[in-house]
């Protein structure tokens, strides 16, 4: 791969692939311990889809912790599955729910990303999701400004459904960082990754390029990162799509941000920007730095 930010020799990145519905999970903690003797205790299951994992220096977490932690995810799926029963899938099939304030707060961040990316980041982009999917004429998109809030109460235009798949395992991620931010040292790895009370090092590689090298991940912040080659539906085409069926125009992107739910859903829609509509947007989220790898193997640092 040839680099072409001046800064990242010595700073590439490798992962394990792991493939979720939409990218593959290239964070992974390679030598997590950042230097120190790896003794941290480690769990490992699954959240909406993906594979999740916990690492945690000071030993291992209580029953008590481990059982809300269980608890925690099986909200969040009752919440945003589709593929199960959950609020989203209800809303989708009848077209009002009543909301949780998970919902609502995931719907909160949604519209803040599609203003803050024009319009790049749409869950409106369901429909046309399930039509490739199921190889039929795509649907036309209706944009997520079509969805009616009333209270708790919301409602979708005809025709529209959503997916908060660009966001959900941000976070989640977030929610069990919250939950395990007592136990001291800890990584978080919910399909997205977040570093608590201390630092990490994380290993990341693109699907075409391969390995990248090492980034550290400082505590208090998280990093997430889209690779839209890594899944194809049977016609070629990403399971990264735009809301006009635009493709994506990068191998993959990788964005560290405060939450892993920002840093989720930004790098899934700026999979789909040109490099100067990102800068732009990630200054005024306040995201960075952002790690493009291009269609050649070239590796971009905004």
């Amino acid at each position: 791969m040839r680099a072409t930010d001046p800064g990242s020799a010595g700073q590439g990145q490798k992962a394990r692939g792991m493939t979720t519905r939409r990218r593959v999970l290239t964070i992974m903690a390679g030598a997590a311990l950042a230097g120190r003797a790896a003794g941290a205790a480690e769990w490992q299951g699954r959240v909406m889809g993906a594979e999740a994992r916990l690492l945690i220096r000071a030993g291992r977490a209580s029953d008590q912790v481990m059982s809300d932690l269980h608890a925690r995810i099986a909200r969040i799926e009752a919440t945003f599955s589709l593929h199960a029963p959950s609020e989203l899938s209800r809303l989708n099939r009848q077209g009002h729910v009543e909301a949780s304030g998970l919902l609502l707060d995931a719907l909160h961040l949604a519209r803040r990303m599609h203003r803050a990316t024009g319009g790049a980041f749409d869950p409106g982009v369901q429909p046309l999701w399930q039509a490739l999917a199921q190889g039929t004429v795509p649907a036309r998109v209706l944009p997520m400004a079509g969805l009616q809030r009333r209270g708790r109460h919301l409602r979708l235009a005809p025709g529209q459904a959503l997916t908060l798949n660009g966001l959900a395992q941000g976070l989640a991620t977030d929610l069990v960082a919250q939950d395990l931010a007592h136990l001291g040292e800890v990584l978080v790895d919910m399909g997205e990754t977040c570093a608590l009370g201390g630092d990490f090092r994380l290993d990341l590689e693109d699907p075409a390029a391969g390995s990248l090298g090492q980034v550290t991940l400082r505590a208090g912040r998280a990093i997430a990162t889209t690779s839209p080659g890594a899944l194809l539906f049977a016609s070629g085409a990403s399971h990264v799509i735009g809301p006009h069926g635009q493709p994506p125009l990068w191998s993959s992107v990788t964005v560290e941000a405060p939450t892993a739910a920002l840093a989720d859903a930004a790098s899934t829609a700026f999979a789909l920007m040109p490099a100067p509509a990102i800068r732009r947007a990630a200054l005024g989220l306040g995201l960075g730095p952002v790690r493009l790898v291009d269609p050649r193997g070239d590796l971009i640092t905004l």
